[in-house]
């Protein structure tokens, strides 16, 4: 017997939408920027974790819907589903995509591997943009796990993106799936997010997403 390449995988949810969309909704997402790149030439983290959103005092920020990146901006990505929202941003994902425009502003190719000298040169400035949080530490001279995330991420994004650094070429991006019809949205603040509306109608069986 084969490994199953022609069997259908049925998905559920916010997850399973996301996924869909950076397989087969690219092309409509780069549109909403004017972004010429190939889907091809784009790279893509999906969920990529940064702890939990945690609390006070943490360096934790929580986890994007996705990440992606082309040859003209890095899209941070939020994910709603039509079923359980009206496309509002919660204040945690606010400040999950401040923090982390803040990394890749500050990043430079010398701290890899070198996470404690990251620290080192910016824990005050990080402290002094975000009282309430801490940056990610090294543990016993070594970077803790959400340091390694950030880390890799932040190196494949300078590597792929050289053309470019800074928040001018990151786009906050909230992704609304809805099947059939738009789903009203509310009028927010938050006006640094593009809403891209994706109709989800054609790929589902019942309430799952059909992923092939």
């Amino acid at each position: 017997m084969g490994d199953g390449n022609n069997m259908k995988i049925f998905g559920y949810g916010e997850d399973s939408l996301t996924l869909y969309a950076l397989k087969c909704r690219m092309s409509q997402i780069l549109r909403e920027f004017n972004d010429r790149t190939s889907t091809s030439d784009c790279i893509r983290f999906y969920r990529p974790s940064f702890g939990r959103s945690g609390g006070k005092g943490s360096a934790e920020f929580g986890e994007f819907d996705a990440i992606v990146a082309s040859r003209e901006n890095v899209y941070l990505i939020e994910s709603k589903w039509h079923l359980y929202t009206h496309g509002t941003i919660r204040p945690e994902q606010e400040w999950r995509h401040k923090i982390f425009k803040w990394y890749f502003k500050n990043w430079k190719r010398e701290y890899l591997g070198n996470w404690e000298l990251f620290v080192k040169k910016h824990k005050d400035i990080f402290k002094e943009e975000f009282p309430h949080k801490k940056i990610a530490p090294c543990e016993d001279r070594h970077p803790s796990l959400l340091a390694n995330n950030l880390e890799f991420v932040l190196n494949k994004l300078q590597e792929h993106c050289r053309n470019f650094s800074g928040e001018q070429n990151i786009k906050d991006v909230l992704l609304l799936f809805y099947k059939g019809y738009k789903p009203p949205v509310k009028n927010e603040e938050t006006k640094s997010f593009v809403r891209i509306f994706i109709d989800y109608n054609r790929i589902i069986e019942g309430d799952f997403i059909v992923l092939e």
